[in-house]
């Protein structure tokens, strides 16, 4: 029995219905698959070349979607309240990865949540919450003193080498014996002092001075016993 016409009609659509919806179905799928998520997004705590830190995010999204990061930090309170610390744009990520810095002097083993907003599709935290190092970064952490090497350390140990080692040619200085003659700086000084008064010169002048002296005296009593005689004469 021949098929009417609008029998053939809806099986016509019917057969090309279906991969039209398989197809519609496949790119929805696909499309979900490559649309931007929370798992595109990381963070890390990192120290500059400054010794100062900061608060790196990386974006993997290859659709390119603009995104707004903040960071906020956990205080020690029993309400986990969190302080807000800044926040950046990411304009247009790639499939290589496009990070944002927001500088922080982070402390050690401390949290901070990183907050991801990106259009329609991400408005959640980077799970789990990001905790720094053990260590801060090293415009902080005071460096260890240097060692001392073995060559930096002065020996104490007396050396064993001669001062001054003879030539072969030259032939050792005579040593002087006990039985031969005392050089004159060893020898004794005379007594009374001479020796000084001959380097000052005053042992020279001694006899002179004493006679001159002695002159003096022997005239001035001439002289006084030549008053004595003319005046008791003109008395008589």
């Amino acid at each position: 029995m021949p098929l009417s016409p609008r029998v053939r009609a809806l099986r016509a659509t019917r057969l090309t219905g279906v991969p039209a919806a398989a197809a519609a179905l496949c790119l929805a799928v696909a499309g979900s698959a490559s649309a931007c998520s929370i798992r595109d997004f990381s963070a890390s705590a990192e120290c500059g070349a400054d010794g100062h830190g900061f608060i790196r995010v990386t974006d993997v999204d290859p659709t390119g979607t603009p995104a707004t990061v903040s960071v906020q930090v956990k205080l020690s309170m029993p309400d986990d309240q969190y302080r807000d610390i800044g926040s950046r744009t990411i304009e247009r990520s790639g499939a290589q990865g496009t990070s944002v810095d927001i500088p922080v002097d982070w402390t050690p083993d401390w949290t901070y949540k990183v907050h991801v907003k990106a259009g329609a599709y991400v408005d959640e935290d980077i799970t789990p919450m990001l905790t720094t190092p053990s260590r801060a970064c090293p415009a902080w952490y005071p460096s260890p003193s240097p060692t001392p090497s073995a060559s930096d350390t002065p020996s104490t140990a007396p050396s064993t080498a001669p001062a001054h080692a003879p030539a072969p040619g030259d032939s050792p200085s005579p040593t002087p014996s006990d039985s031969g003659s005392t050089p004159a700086s060893n020898a004794p000084a005379p007594a009374g002092g001479s020796t000084h008064l001959a380097e000052t010169g005053a042992g020279s002048y001694t006899a002179p001075v004493a006679g001159i002296a002695v002159g003096m005296v022997v005239v001035g009593a001439g002289t006084v016993f030549a008053l004595r005689r003319r005046k008791a004469a003109a008395g008589d």
